[in-house]
């Protein structure tokens, strides 16, 4: 599951390494400089370091209201503060944005996340989350779902959806086929147990058809 560590302690800017930096930089989706005022009333009365990162998971968590029908691509972090609502990409946006207003670098993630330890809901999708800076190195957080998940298959990072778009598109597009399985593995299965599981879908389907294949 993804780490948690109440004690990592926020950085003073000053020693933050030069890589690290950036992230607390306004960006296309996540202009913090837009939110400082808010950031502050909202949380400038919470401890510094995890526990107000965790406040600020919490408020986006109860904040916004999550469907698809709310997406759009150019949604920033600001109009997902006003209009309350988004998919995990404006949750993720929202929460760096509001991160970075209070000096805390934050970069968005996204990838795969199964259900792994939770109650199965259906297929899932993409998805977004974002990671802080604190004591010395980069911690998960997740203000869609709000609670420590196994599992997360990374894809990428960047400053935020403009760094590492899902999908770039130079014409018209139909996605036809998607799937992606997770599954969670014993400690100590034999390497060919592992390769089996590899090599084919649930219920036996081969995972690469042998007309497709590429031959050695």
């Amino acid at each position: 599951p993804d780490p948690q560590v109440p004690s990592a302690e926020q950085h003073a800017i000053a020693e933050l390494p030069n890589d690290v930096l950036t992230f607390l930089m306004a960006s296309r989706y996540c202009a913090s400089d837009n939110l400082v005022k808010d950031a502050w009333d909202l949380f400038g009365q919470t401890p510094e370091g995890w526990q107000r990162v965790e406040a600020i998971t919490q408020f986006v968590h109860d904040h916004v209201t999550f469907g698809y029908q709310f997406g759009r691509a150019n949604k920033t972090a600001s109009e997902v503060f006003r209009e309350k609502t988004g998919v995990c990409r404006d949750f993720a946006h929202l929460s760096i944005a509001l991160c970075r207003a209070m000096n805390i670098p934050a970069r968005y993630a996204s990838g795969y996340l199964g259900d792994i330890g939770v109650p199965y809901y259906g297929a899932g999708d993409f998805c977004a989350w974002f990671e802080v800076y604190l004591g010395g190195r980069w911690y998960t957080f997740d203000a869609r779902y709000n609670t420590p998940r196994a599992g997360r298959i990374l894809m990428v990072r960047g400053a935020d959806a403009a760094d590492v778009a899902m999908i770039t598109s130079f014409g018209n597009h139909q996605l036809e086929y998607f799937r992606v399985w997770t599954d969670e593995l014993e400690d100590g299965l034999d390497d060919a147990v592992i390769l089996e599981m590899l090599q084919t879908r649930p219920g036996g389907e081969a995972l690469v058809f042998p007309s497709s294949a590429r031959e050695a």
